[in-house]
């Protein structure tokens, strides 16, 4: 069985190397999906009776882990100097900083790296990360799925 959680974030982020409008400081609402994969838990009076994981729960740990951390931040990429430089002026900015440009793709793929040793299997159900889709846009989206090159 799979389960899939949406939460929504805001953050700002530019792509330095982009031919376009992208290389510019700006911002997006972005939406991320967790999906997860297991069996159905068949626990008598436990209140996880018959889910592969609480929805609930798939919220807390995606909240604390990304959301929280990435909301209302600005997402810079660690080699781009100059807007390194502008945001560590700002006293008390949020920032975070991350080793890759923060495209759709590299987001979601940081996302998948962060989440993935935080969901595991607590009832014997082999739940387990299967993707993660983040959406930049309402019509553009990255996913990050485990088996890809590098999950």
């Amino acid at each position: 069985m799979r389960i899939t959680r949406r939460l929504e974030f805001d953050a700002g982020h530019r792509i330095p190397d982009h031919a376009s409008q992208c290389r510019h400081l700006h911002g997006h609402r972005y939406a991320i999906e967790i999906t997860l994969s297991g069996a159905i838990i068949e626990a008598a009076g436990q209140p996880v009776n018959g889910m592969v994981m609480d929805f609930g729960e798939v919220k807390t740990i995606a909240k604390a882990h990304i959301v929280d951390v990435w909301d209302h931040a600005f997402l810079v990429f660690r080699g781009d100097t100059q807007v390194m430089q502008f945001l560590a002026a700002m006293p008390g900015h949020k920032t975070v900083v991350l080793d890759c440009v923060p495209t759709a793709e590299n987001l979601a793929r940081e996302a998948f790296r962060i989440l993935d040793p935080r969901y595991h299997d607590s009832y014997g159900n082999h739940l387990r990360l299967e993707r993660v889709r983040l959406y930049e846009t309402p019509n553009c989206w990255a996913d990050a799925v485990r088996g890809d090159a590098g999950l």
